[in-house]
């Protein structure tokens, strides 16, 4: 029996460097599985869309998919959007959706290794203050996963580490670096808790500008293709996991 396709659902985005981001990652991830089918779809301004892809499956015979939303909380597009555009799918096919890929571990070193990687060291840790700087939602479940994972970077030895959004939320990124300014951190650094680039990382970027440091997006990073594989896999062996369609 053939494994389920893996079907990695992005949000997409009128800026060219989203899409092509998610096909780095997902290439990525199809890399860590050789023999897995990775499909890569879209809700919104980029193609393919996601009915488009499933009516192809479907008409190529296949059976079994898991949707994967790459999304990092669990907010509305995961609750509302992905669901109600998977129950559309044709059905001969069995659609089972994937959970969020926060909260993890592996963001949490995704994230450093992004900060690592815009010049900063295990040994500046304790002298350096981290603005985890999120997309934003109005979705509390959302806002709380965020908090949680800015403690848990927090405990990875950064002096202090304060979540920002750059939508719905505060506060601001801009906001959170002159907070820990004010409470006398001596090296700031934001760090995009965002998958790939667009108006609301630019957003983010732009709030940086008063700190000493400010990392890349999550991107395709190797913890980030990892995690996608653990979603799929946890989706896949999950009796429990209730068919979208």
């Amino acid at each position: 029996m053939s494994s389920p396709v893996l079907l990695v659902v992005a949000h997409g985005s009128r800026d060219p460097r989203h899409a092509a981001t998610v096909h780095a990652l997902v290439r990525r991830a199809r890399s860590l599985r050789p023999g897995l089918r990775v499909e890569t779809a879209f809700l919104d301004f980029n193609l393919p869309s996601v009915p488009g892809v499933l009516d192809r499956l479907a008409a190529e015979g296949v059976r079994d998919v898991v949707a994967l939303p790459l999304l990092l909380t669990r907010a509305f597009h995961a609750k509302a959007d992905i669901p109600a555009v998977l129950r559309q799918a044709p059905p001969s096919l069995r659609v089972r959706q994937a959970e969020v890929l926060g909260p993890s571990p592996l963001l949490v070193s995704a994230v450093e290794r992004r900060l690592y990687e815009a010049g900063l060291t295990p040994g500046d840790k304790s002298a350096t203050g981290v603005v985890l700087a999120s997309a934003g939602s109005t979705d509390p479940e959302a806002i709380a996963v965020i908090a949680e994972t800015a403690r848990e970077l927090r405990r990875t030895g950064w002096c202090s580490v304060r979540p920002a959004f750059a939508s719905a939320s505060l506060p601001r990124t801009e906001d959170a670096v002159r907070a820990l300014r004010a409470d006398g951190v001596r090296r700031v650094a934001v760090a995009p808790y965002v998958i790939a680039p667009g108006r609301l990382p630019d957003r983010i970027a732009a709030g940086a500008a008063e700190a000493d440091v400010l990392a890349d997006v999550l991107g395709p990073c190797p913890e980030l293709a990892r995690l996608l594989i653990e979603r799929y896999d946890e989706a896949r062996i999950d009796k429990a996991l209730v068919a979208v369609s």
